[in-house]
């Protein structure tokens, strides 16, 4: 008789390590540390407006829906959004807008998005630690979150953020524009980096603009994939102390920022506009 199959653990390697280089001499990049606080505005401007064209290229734009924004950095109850009714393709660094906690556009020429202001301004007033959060009407994400659930650990990228995201269900399905549903949306994400309004879509949260929006990019491919597994069988789940440590290695912050800067160094390349 064969010996039976020893399913694998988790390996005994420190999964922190996995985004580092072995080789002596060699270091990945980091997010930039500036010496000023324009410096730093100006940095967190341009990869807001860069967020927004990914988002256009892949398709997240849903006629005026979506908004990402990002906390000013010298005036910390303030935050950059764009401006309603402006596609994702398009947005450039001067056409973002600063509005504060109450909704008022403090600088800028264009209106703000109340739905967007609601649940974004409170999200940013009860995480401190949030710098930027993502959501936008995405086709996948936004099937998923009708039914109520949190994405189980069918794949390795899917481990990322493995009980690190809820559901939402006050509100459901109610376009947002009082602060009572940006208050439950605030409160159903607690500390975690996603959330799935149910019947509307994904949220996403980070320490930086590229935090935030992969987290939101890697997140609607998982519902995809899950979409179609689902469809096609039964999944099969990583266990999980599996799941555990994939996310130790793919759900930090900074692994998070070093996923997202492919993307960020193709919009450089091929909307330099965005920075007019």
């Amino acid at each position: 008789m064969a010996a039976p199959t020893q399913r694998p653990g988790p390996s005994t390697a420190s999964p922190e390590n996995a985004f580092e280089p072995t080789q002596d001499g060699l270091a990945l990049p980091r997010p930039p540390v500036f010496d000023t606080v324009e410096e730093e505005r100006t940095h967190r401007k341009q990869q807001l407006a860069g967020a927004f064209r990914i988002f256009g290229r892949f398709g997240f734009g849903e006629g005026v829906a979506g908004h990402i924004s990002v906390r000013d950095p010298g005036e910390p109850d303030m935050f950059w959004v764009n401006p309603f009714g402006m596609s994702f393709r398009h947005i450039r660094v001067s056409d973002l807008i600063l509005v504060d906690h109450e909704g008022t556009v403090v600088q800028g020429g264009r209106p703000v998005n109340r739905a967007g202001f609601v649940l974004h301004s409170a999200v940013h007033a009860a995480r401190p630690d949030v710098v930027a959060m993502c959501h936008a009407h995405a086709v996948h994400s936004k099937a998923w979150s009708a039914l109520g659930r949190v994405l189980d650990p069918i794949t390795q990228d899917a481990c990322a953020l493995y009980e690190n995201h809820a559901v939402v269900t006050d509100g459901a399905g109610a376009v947002v524009v009082d602060e009572e549903a940006g208050r439950l949306l605030a409160e159903g994400l607690g500390d975690k980096r996603a959330a799935f309004h149910r019947n509307h879509g994904l949220f996403t949260v980070g320490s930086t603009v590229a935090e935030a929006a992969w987290w939101f990019v890697s997140t609607e491919r998982n519902c995809q994939a899950q979409l179609l597994a689902e469809a096609a069988g039964t999944p099969v789940l990583i266990d999980p102390d599996n799941a555990r440590y994939t996310r130790a290695a793919t759900g930090n912050p900074h692994a998070g920022w070093f996923s997202f800067q492919p993307l960020w160094d193709e919009v450089v390349r091929t909307d330099p506009d965005l920075f007019d």
